[in-house]
C-alpha cells in the first residue's frame, strides 16, 4: 500500500476530529441516534456483506468459534443499534471540570477533560466492535482509524459506509469514522507509525496481537486485556461460596479475557475444597491441569510450568494448592497477566492484606472475576480493560477516552 493513502486518510481524520472537537452534545448524540437508525435500514447489504466473509472463513477451514464471533444476523445488528443508542444516552465527558480554583494572584485555574484528537483502533474478528469503537469514540470527540482483521473486511466495510454516512447526514464530517486502508501488515505498521497524526492506539484481540503493538509502535499504546485471571480460596473461606465464585468465574463465559484462568487453594482448606472443586468443573466439562495435591484427582492432568501463565480462553484451567496467603499473592505476581485476581475469605485483614499486595487493573474480594466489566461496573459502554499503569486501567468508559487541559483565565496578568 503505497504511503500516501495511509497519509490521506490520517490527515483527513486529523481535521475531521478539529471539528468534532467543537461539536455540541446534541450534535454528538443526534448523530449516534442517526448511525443506529442507519444500521438497522442497511440491514440488507450489511449482511450480505457479513455472509461473504463468514463464507470465506468457512472456506478457509476457520474453527466454528471464531466464524461465530464473525457471524452477524438482525439480532445482533440490533444489539450494535442499541449499543449507539445507550452510548447517545450517557454524560458526555468532554468540558467536564476535574478540578478548578482561584490562585493567589486571582488567575481562576480549571483542568477540565478534553478528546484525545484521532484514535487508531486495532482489533480482530468481530464486527460489531467497528459500530462500538466508532460510537464510543464520536461520543467521547475522538475521530476513529479502524483497523479490523482481514476476515471481517467486507462486514467492516459496508457498516463504517453506512455510520459515515450518518454522520455526515447529521451535520458532522463523515472522516470521524474511517477505516485504515489496505489488509496487509503493512496497513497495520503504518498505524502503528503515525505517531503525530494518531494520537494513541488500543489493540483489541489476543496476546499475539497485543503484543506486536505495544512492542513495534511508536504511538502511544493503551494496552489492553490478557487475562491470566485468578481465584485464591483462602483458609477463611466459606467453601460454599467459593465453589460457586470459582463455577462462574471459570464457566460463564470461557472465550473472555476476564474469565478465571488459576485456582489457588490454602493447604488448610485443600482436603475437603479440593476434591469438591474437582467434582463440580469436572462436572462442567472442565480440564483441571493441576499441582501434585490437584493430580491426586482422578481426571486431573499434571501442570507444567507453562500452565501457571496459560490464557485458556476454553474449559481448562491451572490448580495449585499453597501453603499461606503470601505464597498464593506471591504465586498471583509472578504469574497474573494483572487484569483481574480475585480472593474468597471471611477475614477482613487477609482481604486487606491481598488488595494491598496483588498488583492487578482490578482485585475482587468474596466475587466473581466475570464482574471486571465496564457495564457491569456501571460505565455504559467500553471500548476494552486496560491492564497498564498509565491513565487508563480496567474497564474504560468515556472519561477514558479523554485527556486533560488546563484552561487559565486571568484579567490582563502579566508574571
Amino acid at each position: 500500500m503505497p504511503h500516501s493513502a495511509f497519509t490521506a486518510v490520517a490527515v483527513r481524520a486529523r481535521a475531521a476530529s478539529t471539528e468534532l472537537a467543537l461539536a455540541t452534545r446534541a450534535t454528538k448524540d443526534a448523530t449516534l441516534e442517526a448511525m443506529a437508525d442507519a444500521l438497522l435500514a442497511d440491514v440488507g447489504p450489511i449482511l450480505a456483506a457479513n455472509v461473504a466473509d463468514v463464507d470465506a472463513a468457512a472456506a478457509s477451514g476457520t474453527p466454528d468459534h471464531l466464524i461465530d464471533r464473525l457471524r452477524l444476523d438482525e439480532s445482533r445488528l440490533a444489539a450494535m443499534a442499541q449499543g449507539l443508542r445507550d452510548v447517545a444516552a450517557l454524560p458526555d465527558p468532554v468540558g467536564e471540570v476535574l478540578r478548578g480554583s482561584t490562585l493567589a494572584n486571582g488567575l481562576q485555574l480549571r483542568q477540565v477533560r478534553v478528546p484525545f484528537g484521532v484514535v487508531g483502533i486495532i482489533y480482530e474478528a468481530r464486527p460489531n466492535v467497528t459500530a462500538d469503537a466508532a460510537g464510543i469514540c464520536l461520543k467521547s470527540g475522538n475521530a476513529v482509524l479502524l483497523r479490523g482483521s482481514s476476515s471481517a473486511l467486507q462486514s467492516n466495510t459496508a457498516i463504517v459506509a453506512t455510520l459515515r454516512r450518518a454522520a455526515g447526514g447529521s451535520g458532522l464530517p463523515e472522516d470521524v469514522v474511517q477505516l485504515v486502508p489496505g489488509e496487509g501488515h503493512e496497513s497495520v505498521k503504518e498505524l502503528m507509525r503515525a505517531r503525530g497524526l494518531v494520537d494513541v492506539l488500543i489493540p483489541r484481540g489476543g496476546a499475539g496481537l497485543i503484543a506486536s503493538v505495544v512492542e513495534e509502535s511508536t504511538v502511544p499504546v493503551i494496552e489492553t486485556g490478557v487475562g491470566n485471571c485468578h481465584v485464591y480460596v483462602d483458609s477463611a473461606a466459606d467453601l460454599d461460596m467459593a465453589e460457586r465464585i470459582v463455577l462462574n468465574a471459570k464457566t460463564h463465559r470461557t472465550s473472555v479475557c476476564n474469565a478465571a484462568e488459576s485456582l489457588l487453594v490454602h493447604e488448610d482448606v485443600a482436603a475437603e475444597f479440593v476434591p469438591r472443586i474437582v467434582r463440580a468443573l469436572q462436572e462442567a466439562r472442565v480440564l483441571v491441569h493441576g499441582d501434585a495435591s490437584f493430580a491426586a484427582c482422578d481426571g486431573v492432568v499434571p501442570a507444567t510450568e507453562e500452565d501457571w501463565g496459560t490464557e485458556y480462553l476454553g474449559l481448562e484451567i491451572s490448580a495449585a494448592v499453597v501453603p499461606s496467603l503470601d505464597a498464593a499473592i506471591a504465586h498471583i505476581r509472578q504469574h497474573s497477566s494483572a487484569h483481574s485476581d480475585a480472593i474468597v475469605t471471611d477475614s477482613q485483614s487477609h482481604a486487606q492484606r491481598f488488595v494491598a499486595a496483588v498488583d492487578s487493573a482490578a482485585v475482587l474480594v468474596n466475587a466473581s472475576t466475570r464482574f471486571t466489566d465496564g457495564g457491569e461496573f456501571g460505565f455504559g459502554a467500553e471500548i476494552g480493560i486496560s491492564t497498564q499503569k498509565l491513565h487508563a486501567r480496567g474497564p474504560m468508559g468515556l472519561p477514558e477516552m479523554t485527556s486533560t487541559k488546563y484552561v487559565v483565565t486571568g484579567a490582563g496578568h502579566t508574571r
